[in-house]
C-alpha cells in the first residue's frame, strides 16, 4: 500500500479520507429523489425554481440554490419551449398620401418638408 501510495505521490491521510468519505450516506439523498419525482412528474418542463417552489409546498426546506446545484449533478435540465415568432402586426395606420412623387429638389429654402409620420 505504501509504494502506491507514494508512487500516486498520495498522502496515507488522503486516501483514508477519501475511503471514509465514500463509505458515508449521500447528504442530500432525500432531497435528490425529492427533485427526480417532481422532475418526472412535470414532463421535465420545470425548471430550478418551479421544483423549488413545488417541493416547499409540500412543506420541506429547499433552497433555490442548492436545487439547481443537485440538478446539474444529476443532469437534470428543463426542457425550453421555444415560442413562436409573431412578427405579423397587420395593417398598422395609413399610409401617407405621396405628394412629392419622388421630386425631391426645391427651388428655395423651406419649400419641401418631410416626416415619416402620416400627415
Amino acid at each position: 500500500m505504501t509504494d502506491l501510495l507514494q508512487a500516486a505521490r498520495l498522502p496515507r491521510s488522503t486516501y483514508y479520507y477519501r475511503v471514509k468519505a465514500l463509505a458515508t450516506p449521500d447528504r442530500y439523498g432525500g432531497l435528490k429523489a425529492k427533485i427526480q419525482a417532481v422532475y418526472a412528474a412535470h414532463r421535465g418542463l420545470y425548471g430550478y425554481r418551479r421544483i423549488t417552489l413545488t417541493i416547499r409546498s409540500d412543506g420541506e426546506l429547499a433552497n433555490d440554490k442548492k436545487v439547481q446545484r443537485l440538478m446539474n449533478e444529476l443532469g437534470i435540465r428543463s426542457r425550453v419551449r421555444r415560442k413562436k415568432l409573431r412578427s405579423y402586426q397587420g395593417e398598422v395606420g395609413e399610409a401617407a398620401p405621396n405628394l412629392l412623387n419622388r421630386e425631391f429638389t426645391a427651388s428655395g429654402p423651406n419649400e419641401k418638408w418631410i416626416s415619416a409620420t402620416a400627415a
